[in-house]
């Protein structure tokens, strides 16, 4: 072997030798015979490099992974052999080989079997037990061995996405149940009872073996007294009980009779009972108790199963025991939903989840039931509150953690809802009500879990459209009272960040309440728009805030008008742009005051003033951003450093983002005409498109512009017509792929919305937005550039989307009056992106495009050439690209392009008639050298009055056709 090389197998070795290293294992891998030398390495034990070890036993899983096929029956006897030579050599060894050195063999030893097992190797197991036999080196390897098997057949997180892999996996496992799983489970049993007591790690890894293999061997070999009294006993062992309970845990979880699972549950808790393990509160150790609120988890949930299947047979009396079986274990459960461990809690969950499924059915509960679901709603309530070590203001992993666990607690609490909404609601109102009346003197966590559980209910409730102030009287009038509660008891004033948002958040998801009770509206706005809200020291809560506050005004727009003035003076410090040079560090980020912007524009535009007044109000909101934006836009054409460019251009793209969100306030009920605000809104036009000539940070100025631009076209209508030209000539001025490709959909916008209006315009500026794309397409790059490739790709469908909608919007003039050689030239490239480029989606556009030309254009009556170009250019093309290689027809897109193409030939038989059928018959399909017997039938397809007919046809043409 390549010494030199080797010496990069070392972490620490430097760059250079891991380069040679990683080269020479490539090399390797390729030789034919190197991976002799690498198993005469490991049986003779050449090395004693660790590094060097597993990089032969990686040589030689490569081997038998790929080319084991290819091996001589020698060959393939002498890796047997060197494996099981190398394990017998583990049991000399003075000292036992590193971890990921065991596991890589396990691995090989695994593949080997897999490869083997049923042809060559049937004596597998027999033959490493043989080597094994008791030896602790030696058992440790054999388990091993068998947890990579497992994996290898019945890994549960790797999907075998081959059928044949899953037959050969099925077939592997049928065989092993019959010839030798018998002996594997009694070794396991010799292992277990002759290590429990001395070596806890090897016992360990036997436990795991049995859990692993128990889901998919015969149950009675393991779930009989021997083993489960050897297990039982593994429960009481400190050591060992982990991964105990994790066996005991795969045992209850395998799937069996009913009534059998039933008996094997209870025979299990009665002596888990009788040794203590119920009485939760004196165990300390976490660890071990999360593993058994798994099992008991478990437990719990093969008893729901058992009880459903039973109630479906139709059999009362064991369903009634499996019942009682689930009740006996209620109380258990509930320590462990209750524990102050969030993962022990977490782990009883689904139990407690489907034991209230049980209670949904029943249709009258017992006492007990009753106190159950209390306790349960109890627990949650308790479990749902924050603890003193959770951080607010840098949420990390335990937080993360937390806000999951507060998911699934949710899932209980709406579970509750619909087990006994009254109580819940009665138990919610209860805390609520207390809380709130002493809420000065209250801890934190207590406050905000009070306000969260009224949150909780309004979607625990159901009701339809959040109408929970209507219909039921006593659940209305409970909510209604608590909502009074929430807003009046001044809570909103709490110092903690945490409660402060959950009021927020409740009196928005309870925006009902305010139509109801419209007085306690002001003391809510205030809230809002004072320290509590948008001015709070925290920028957290201000942010959210902001979000918040659209929503509910909003929600209450209707409410809104008396205080509309009033909440427009107290926000106008926060409307300020705020540029990078007067270091003044504004409350709120510029993504708040988007939803600032818009909240004024819709208490602008909803209220009920006359036009004039709309029209001044939006004016004073307006105004500030477009004198800023003149200011800024100077300033940039003069500075020099870029990262003050950089910044003004930010804040001039700020500006016109504001200014678009202010419009999203308007509606088909409320246009900007209506308003009388098209004027502020032409002023805002004249004021940002003069930025689309500034040569500094030309993307981000464009792109802010251009997204305004696509706002006014849908709020002014004609009125932003005038502007487009210009705007359009400084946009298509020296811009890349990527400024086209957003350039092109405000064309397709203003297109497809104005059609005729805009055909002069378009037809002037037609050539030379084609000449601009036809530019970038054909600029040189690199051949490897991924990238740049993919952005010519966008573009190239950006160009024919913008085709499709000048043809599709009845505008084929606008092509037809460029002059024939230009014509010429634009049908060209569709035909190009037909066949040429292997993109289905532009493929399937450019089809589109043709199919509409042809219905445009093709009759006898079409411009001059038009029936000649059918006939040369669009016929071939509906052959050419489907016979191509790269049109993949297990594709689903490529379908819908091969869908549009059989519209395309479709169109060309409907405008041309038998002439279309007779030059296919007689031209076109005997050049491609079609039988005579298939023309015949192609043009029987074609004729056919339903579409769908010839489309189904065309596919299964092309799919024999292919080679």
């Amino acid at each position: 072997m390549d010494e030199q090389a080797l010496l990069g197998l070392n972490p620490n070795a430097d760059s250079d030798f891991r380069q040679r290293a990683l080269a020479y294992f490539e090399q390797l891998k390729i030789s034919p015979d190197a991976w002799q030398v690498c198993a005469e390495a490991l049986a003779q034990r050449t090395y004693s490099d660790d590094h060097i070890k597993f990089f032969c036993f990686q040589v030689l899983e490569h081997q038998v992974k790929y080319k084991y096929s290819e091996l001589t029956t020698v060959q393939q006897q002498l890796i047997r052999e060197t494996l099981i030579s190398w394990l017998q050599a583990q049991m000399l060894n003075p000292q036992a080989e590193k971890t990921f050195i065991r596991n890589k063999a396990a691995q090989v030893f695994a593949l080997l079997f897999v490869t083997e097992y049923l042809t060559k190797w049937p004596k597998f197991f027999f033959d490493i037990l043989s080597v094994v036999d008791l030896n602790p080196r030696g058992v440790d390897l054999y388990l091993r061995i068998l947890m990579a098997i497992d994996s290898e057949l019945v890994d549960r997180d790797v999907v075998h996405t081959s059928e044949a892999i899953y037959l050969l996996n099925t077939l592997i496992k049928d065989t092993m149940r019959e010839q030798c799983i018998p002996n594997l489970v009694e070794s396991w049993y010799q292992i277990l009872q002759n290590y429990q007591y001395t070596n806890s790690e090897v016992t360990c890894q036997c436990l795991e073996v049995v859990g692993a293999y128990v889901s998919w061997i015969d149950l009675s070999l393991i779930a009989n007294d021997r083993f489960i009294n050897m297990l039982l006993g593994h429960m009481s062992i400190e050591v060992l009980r982990e991964e105990a309970c994790d066996c005991l845990f795969e045992i209850v979880n395998k799937g069996m009779d009913p009534v059998d699972k039933m008996k094997l549950v209870e025979s299990l808790c009665q002596v888990l009972q009788s040794a203590g393990f119920f009485i939760i509160d004196q165990e300390e150790d976490v660890d071990f108790l999360a593993r058994f609120s798994k099992l008991v988890n478990g437990m719990g949930q093969s008893l729901i199963v058992s009880w459903t299947k039973l109630i479906k047979n139709g059999d009362i009396k064991n369903a009634q025991e499996a019942l009682q079986a689930i009740e006996t274990k209620v109380a258990l459960m509930l320590q462990l939903l209750i524990h102050e461990d969030d993962d022990i809690s977490s782990n009883i969950i689904g139990f407690c989840y489907d034991y209230l499924h049980i209670l949904k059915q029943l249709s009258v509960l017992s006492d007990q039931q009753k106190a159950n679901v209390e306790a349960i709603m109890l627990a949650v309530m308790k479990k749902l509150t924050y603890d003193e070590e959770y951080n607010f203001e840098n949420e990390g992993e335990d937080e993360a953690m937390f806000v999951e666990y507060r998911k699934q607690l949710k899932l209980l609490l709406d579970r509750l809802a619909q087990v006994s909404p009254e109580l819940l609601l009665a138990s919610v109102r209860r805390v609520f009500s207390s809380t709130l009346q002493n809420w000065q003197t209250t801890r934190f966590m207590e406050v905000e879990v009070a306000i969260r559980l009224l949150y909780m209910l309004a979607e625990a409730l159901p009701v339809s459209h959040g109408a929970h102030f209507s219909g039921d009287v006593s659940k209305a009038s409970a909510l209604q009272d608590m909502m009074r509660t929430l807003v009046t008891s001044g809570v909103s004033s709490y110092q903690h960040t945490s409660v402060t948002l959950e009021f927020f958040e409740t009196v928005v998801r309870y925006e009902k309440f305010f139509t109801v009770e419209p007085q306690h509206i002001p003391c809510v706005l205030m809230a809002f728009l004072d320290h509590r809200g948008l001015r709070h020291s925290s920028a957290k809560v201000r942010s959210r805030t902001a979000y918040l506050f659209s929503r509910f005004v909003k929600s209450l727009n209707k409410q809104m008008n008396p205080f509309i003035e009033d909440i427009l003076n107290r926000i106008q410090d926060l409307l300020e742009l705020s540029p990078p040079e007067n270091g003044y560090q504004s409350l709120l980020s510029s993504d708040d005051q988007l939803f600032i912007y818009e909240t004024a524009g819709v208490l602008i535009v909803n209220s009920e003033y006359p036009a004039e007044r709309k029209q001044a109000l939006m004016r004073n909101l307006l105004t500030p951003l477009m004198e800023k934006f003149k200011i800024l836009l100077e300033k940039l054409m003069l500075a020099q450093d870029e990262e003050r460019q950089a910044s003004l251009a930010d804040c001039l793209n700020h500006a016109v983002g504001f200014a678009s969100r202010t419009s999203k306030a308007f509606s088909n009920k409320q246009t900007v005409k209506q308003c009388g605000c098209s004027e502020v809104y032409l002023d805002c036009l004249q004021t940002f498109l003069p930025a689309l000539s500034c040569p500094l940070q030309k993307d981000i100025l464009r792109s802010g512009v251009r997204t305004f631009l696509h706002r006014m076209i849908i709020c002014l209508e004609e009125e932003v017509l005038p502007f487009i030209p210009s705007a359009s000539e400084h946009m298509l001025k020296d811009c890349e792929a990527k400024d086209l490709q957003e350039f092109i959909p405000l064309i397709n916008q203003i297109t497809a919305k104005f059609k005729i209006q805009v055909s002069p315009f378009l037809q002037q500026m037609f050539m030379p937005l084609l000449h601009a794309i036809f530019e970038v397409l054909l600029r040189p790059a690199e051949e490897n550039d991924q990238s740049a490739a993919l952005e010519k790709q966008m573009l190239r469908r950006s160009y024919f989307a913008f085709l499709q909608t000048v043809t599709g919007s009845g505008m084929s003039e606008v092509i037809a009056n460029q002059g024939a050689e230009n014509v010429e030239r634009v049908l060209v490239t569709v035909i190009q992106g037909a066949v040429e480029y292997p993109d289905p989606i532009a493929q399937k556009t450019c089809f589109i495009i043709l199919s509409k030309l042809v219905e445009l254009w093709g009759g006898k009556d079409g411009p001059v050439g038009f029936a000649d170009f059918v006939y040369k250019h669009i016929v071939p093309a509906c052959f050419l690209a489907p016979l191509k290689q790269t049109f993949d027809l297990a594709d689903a897109q490529t379908v819908l392009a091969l869908s549009e193409c059989a519209v395309t030939l479709k169109t060309i038989h409907l405008k041309r008639g038998p002439e279309c059928v007779q030059y296919l018959q007689q031209e076109y399909l005997p050049s491609l050298q079609v039988a005579p017997e298939i023309i015949q039938e192609f043009c029987q397809a074609l004729q056919q009055p339903d579409a769908k007919v010839f489309k189904n046809y065309l596919k299964v043409f092309f799919q024999r056709a292919r080679p």
